[in-house]
C-alpha cells in the first residue's frame, strides 16, 4: 500500500470510496452526508489539497481517503481530520492506520498545531489524541464532549492562549 497525496485523478473514486465506507443499508441509493461534505469542503476555504491522502492497495486502486481541512480554535488556524474513508473490501487491514499517521506527519511538517476530530476515544488515541477539553478546546456542540479529541503536533504552544477556546470547522460542516 503507498499513501499519497490525492490527484485529479483519483477524485470520483475516492468519492466512491467515502460513500461505500459510510453506506447505510436503509438508505439505499442516497449519498452518505460525509460524502456530500467531502464535495463541499472541495470548494471551499477550508479545502488544503495537501492534506487529502489516497492509500493505494496492491491492485492499484483508491482503497482509503483521509481528508484534513481547516479549521479554527478561536480564529486560530488547526486542521481538522475527517472524514475517513476506507473501502469496505479494505477495512481492518491498515489503511486507516496507515493514512492516519501519514496525515498527521503532513501536517505537523506544514507546521500546523493541532490536529482536531470527533471519533472514537478508544480508536483515536493511538494515534495520540486526547480530550480536546485537556487542552482548553470547547467543542462547537456541547454533546460531543466525549468524542471530541485533539492530537497536538511539533508547532504546539500549551501557553498560546489563541489555542484555547471555542473550536470552529469549516463552513460545510455545519450542512452536516
Amino acid at each position: 500500500m503507498i499513501v499519497r497525496r490525492e490527484s485529479p485523478a483519483d477524485i470520483d473514486a475516492v468519492h466512491e470510496v467515502t460513500a461505500a465506507a459510510f453506506a447505510k443499508p436503509d438508505r439505499l441509493g442516497e449519498a452518505p452526508a460525509e460524502e456530500t461534505l467531502l464535495r463541499e469542503l472541495r470548494g471551499c476555504d477550508g479545502w488544503m489539497p495537501g492534506l487529502s491522502l489516497v492509500a493505494i492497495g496492491a491492485d492499484g486502486e483508491v482503497a482509503g481517503h483521509v481528508l484534513g481541512s481547516r479549521a479554527h480554535i478561536a480564529g486560530t488556524p488547526v486542521v481538522a481530520v475527517g472524514p475517513v474513508s476506507v473501502r469496505p473490501g479494505h477495512q481492518r487491514r491498515g489503511v486507516g492506520l496507515a493514512l492516519l499517521h501519514t496525515l498527521l506527519g503532513a501536517a505537523d511538517a506544514m507546521g500546523e498545531p493541532m490536529a482536531v476530530l470527533l471519533g472514537s476515544p478508544a480508536y483515536y488515541s493511538r494515534f495520540g489524541f486526547r480530550p480536546a477539553t485537556e487542552y482548553g478546546v470547547v467543542p462547537p456542540v456541547p454533546e460531543w464532549e466525549p468524542f471530541f479529541q485533539v492530537r497536538v503536533l511539533s508547532a504546539y504552544d500549551p501557553d498560546d492562549p489563541r489555542l484555547h477556546g471555542t473550536f470552529a470547522y469549516a463552513e460545510p460542516f455545519n450542512h452536516v
